[in-house]
């Protein structure tokens, strides 16, 4: 039986050893050392963000970005229904409730059309600088786009519609860490915060974590109060309801080896990907590519194929039959609006988020994927696809 080949595994044959024996070595393992600050400032230098606070997952960077800006319990947040859970769990964590919009068939992404016409026929400005819901007569307190894939949601227009409102911009940048778009980092495109992981299928892992970026200084201070158990001096004085939500130094000591290494990365990312679309090229009537709008340069996180079939059975059978052959093929993220937890939650229909994500069929892309196993999936998927 030939060897498995995993979807995504990390790269740790840098300086990540070295690191990690120098905190054993200086005892500072935990959320106090030199990595920490170093690892800051590589994120946030990368990201094209004036600054950054390192913390302990993606999804608590997201519920702590959230806090700062002022969602709370009642509230609503405009959010894509394609995104990994932890998105819409964020906004709950806060007490708040996802408005799930439908996402941009040529991107993935939030649509921004759709944020405007909800926002201009589905809203109220109230006389206090309130954006009211006026079905659900909630307020509406942010807008939190989603980089899918990492690639960049179209951000000029959806930050021109939360300005106009005076809404705040909470990026959900998972996986977008080395992405740009129309030359931009992605941590320079209008949103207040930028939320990245640092999980261990990300192109950079800490093996956890996540990171904070943007360019106002106090309000990364308040992320950063908030995150470290809001504590006033040196004493244990709390001014606030705050979170212990810091990454350690062991874990900062990875993501530093893995940023020296980022834009290797990055580039094998988007290598893997185009290999994936040319082999693929020439049977676009059984299936098409994943999206790269004019404008966009990715990080591409994932790679693979959308299944042309309408027959979710089939598109199904076909990723079993790949696992069966010892690759790692899986399905994308099941919608939010689909999801037991916010079926209630108000939405816009989905067509597009319905008759995709079922379709999507992820491929072996991990930043060290021998060229020989890459040719390995790429000939099995087309023996599978050409036997129907």
């Amino acid at each position: 039986m030939p060897h498995r080949i995993p979807l995504a595994e990390p790269d740790l044959t840098g300086n990540e050893a070295r690191y990690l024996a120098e905190c054993v070595e200086s005892t500072f393992v935990s959320s106090v050392g030199p990595f920490v600050e170093r690892f800051e400032s590589m994120v946030a230098e990368a990201s094209g963000a004036t600054g950054a606070v390192a913390v302990s997952s993606g999804t608590c960077g997201l519920h702590a970005a959230l806090t700062a800006v002022g969602v709370r319990a009642g509230d609503l947040v405009i959010l894509p229904s394609l995104t990994f859970i932890a998105s819409a769990n964020a906004v709950a964590h806060c007490g708040a409730t996802p408005w799930i919009l439908d996402v941009d068939p040529l991107s993935w992404n939030l649509d921004p059309a759709l944020v405007e016409t909800c926002l201009a026929t589905e809203t109220t400005m109230h006389a206090d600088g309130r954006v009211i819901h006026r079905e659900s007569g909630r307020r509406v307190a942010a807008i939190l786009p989603v980089h899918t894939l990492g690639l960049a949601a179209e951000m000029a227009p959806i930050v021109a519609a939360a300005k106009a409102r005076g809404l705040p911009v909470i990026a959900d940048a998972a996986a977008a860490l080395g992405a740009r778009q129309h030359g931009r980092p992605v941590g320079a495109l209008g949103a207040d915060l930028s939320v990245f992981s640092f999980n261990g299928n990300k192109t950079v892992t800490c093996g956890g974590g996540g990171a904070i970026v943007g360019d106002d200084p106090r309000l990364l201070a308040l992320v950063r109060h908030l995150t470290t158990t809001a504590r006033v001096g040196a004493d244990y004085d709390h001014d606030r309801v705050g979170f212990n939500y810091r990454m350690t130094n062991l874990q900062a000591a990875v993501g530093c080896a893995q940023m020296e290494r980022l834009e290797r990365f990055v580039a094998a990312k988007r290598r893997i990907r185009a290999a994936y679309d040319a082999a693929f090229a020439a049977l676009s009537d059984r299936v098409a590519p994943f999206p790269e709008p004019a404008g966009n340069a990715g990080a591409c996180w994932f790679s693979g194929f959308v299944d042309r079939r309408a027959d979710p059975d089939g598109v199904a059978g076909l990723r079993a039959r790949l696992k069966a052959a010892g690759i790692d093929a899986r399905p994308f993220w099941k919608p939010i609006h689909l999801q037991p937890p916010y079926r209630e939650a108000p939405r816009t229909p989905q067509p597009v988020c319905e008759g995709l994500w079922w379709r999507v069929v992820t491929l072996p892309c991990a930043t060290a994927l021998p060229e020989a196993d890459q040719q390995r999936v790429i000939l099995a998927v087309r023996a599978l696809l050409t036997d129907g």
